[in-house]
């Protein structure tokens, strides 16, 4: 059970942003521990309506009346300095407190908080985890940074030790957490509006990882330089899986993949059969975080049994290379992969599956990236058969980098490759109508409201 004494203090905490991923699994926290909890957002969602419906009132627009009776206000990274709310709430001498700080201060209440990290896979390992430790009755408390099926949501709230939780190495903010266990899946060149450059990113994963008291545990990917170097910072337990580094603890040997590029693997710890294994999303880069999930599984006791009924059971979180239905016999799948990486990572998952020819619409993700990133993009894309282009997605940024999606499409037909650069979502969805083949894949590609594409292209045919 979580140790709350320190949060009875607050009677009544005012959120701005409640909206949001973690803000939201934060609320419902609060909420079922018997604190009152208000909030505000800019928009709507379903994530609104279900804290509504659970009995969190939320405001859209400002919430200046929910103010008065506060003890302390949590808001998001994206609330400004002269926000409305954030004003008053000075004006009324309320304390105010980031999110990544605030949640911080939760994993303290935890005798087990695991958090899985990385530059890519965060979310599908830590859906991985969060329903082996389900499958297994040990009833923990989840924060996934996407929606899963079987948690209808992004969040779980438990009553035990345990706190899974997806850590983010965005402005540091995993920095502020009290983890007892920890997954790092890989050390990638990302968020350099940030970090600038590649040994700031690795230093920021070198202190996350001295977080770990000695009785702690660190699972490291073995295949990547960077995080196998990790462990010679911390002394807690270090267990290490990959797909080529023979001497990693957790190997994966005899990958073959079934005609929806759904993989079947053995896994050997060290250098025996551990078991065998079924996957239900795709790709040789899920292989490698079932055995990030497998190995840390194993540490807490989870019987391979159990870890390969969950593995199976699990179909992916939302935006992950999930499909979205079909239309003429053309397949629609969306993905939220945003970085070069990860683009290669879902082209290969992809292409494991039986079709004729695959469509990508990639939408970049803020300019920074784009412009740090724009051959590493282009050199991804290329081996889609058919590749649109269409307007960066700005998310918190201004254009300061004086970049556009058409020096991307440019690149791209540089490098030899045709490429279609359109702007308005309406004329892609008659593009492709009038292009695409049967048995095609349609694939969506990135972190904004490119989302939004597949389910006008379905609903228009």
């Amino acid at each position: 059970m979580a140790k709350i004494e320190n949060f009875k203090k607050y009677k009544h905490v005012h959120m701005l942003g409640i909206g949001g991923v973690s803000m939201s699994g934060i609320a419902e926290m609060l909420h079922h521990w018997g604190i009152t909890v208000t909030g505000s957002d800019a928009n709507c969602s379903e994530i609104i309506d279900k804290l509504v419906s659970n009995g969190i009132p939320v405001i859209i627009g400002h919430n200046f009346d929910a103010l008065k009776t506060a003890d302390i206000v949590v808001y998001t990274a994206a609330i400004k300095s002269d926000d409305p709310e954030m004003l008053y709430a000075k004006e009324l001498g309320i304390k105010l407190i980031e999110r990544c700080d605030f949640l911080g201060e939760i994993t303290q209440a935890f005798e087990n908080t695991i958090c899985i990290s990385g530059t890519h896979g965060k979310t599908t390992t830590t859906s991985m985890v969060s329903m082996c430790f389900l499958e297994a009755g040990l009833d923990p408390n989840i924060q996934v940074g996407g929606l899963l099926k079987q948690l209808d949501g992004n969040y779980k709230i438990g009553n035990s030790e345990y706190f899974i939780l997806e850590a983010c190495e965005y402005v540091e903010s995993f920095l502020k957490f009290h983890p007892k266990a920890e997954i790092i899946l890989n050390i990638d060149n990302d968020h350099l509006d940030y970090f600038k450059n590649l040994d700031n990113i690795k230093n920021a994963f070198i202190n996350y990882a001295k977080l770990l008291p000695n009785d702690g545990l660190i699972v490291v990917n073995a295949d990547d330089a960077n995080c196998l170097d990790l462990i010679k910072y911390t002394n807690a337990h270090a267990i290490t899986y990959g797909l080529k580094n023979e001497n990693a603890n957790f190997i994966a040997k005899n990958i073959t993949f079934d005609k929806n590029g759904f993989p079947t693997f053995s896994a050997y710890k060290n250098g025996e059969l551990y078991g065998n294994f079924t996957l239900s999303v795709a790709g040789n880069h899920n292989v490698l975080n079932a055995l990030s999930c497998i190995a840390l599984c194993d540490f807490y006791g989870i019987s391979a049994d159990t870890i390969k009924i969950a593995l199976s059971e699990f179909t992916g979180a939302h935006r992950r290379l999930e499909y979205k239905g079909s239309f003429n016999n053309i397949s629609v799948y969306d993905d939220y992969a945003h970085h070069p990486t990860e683009i290669i990572a879902t082209r290969n998952a992809l292409y494991n599956k039986q079709f004729n020819e695959a469509w990508v619409v990639f939408q970049p993700h803020t300019y920074s990236r784009t412009k740090n990133l724009l051959e590493d993009f282009a050199k991804a894309l290329m081996s889609y058969d058919h590749v649109i282009i269409t307007d960066i997605y700005a998310a918190r940024e201004t254009n300061t980098y004086n970049i556009t999606s058409k020096d991307l499409a440019y690149k791209i037909k540089e490098f030899g490759k045709q490429c279609e650069y359109i702007s308005d979502f309406n004329e892609i969805v008659k593009y492709i109508k009038n292009n695409a083949k049967n048995n095609d894949i349609i694939l969506t590609l990135g972190a904004g409201n490119i989302t939004d594409l597949g389910p006008m292209l379905l609903k228009s045919c």
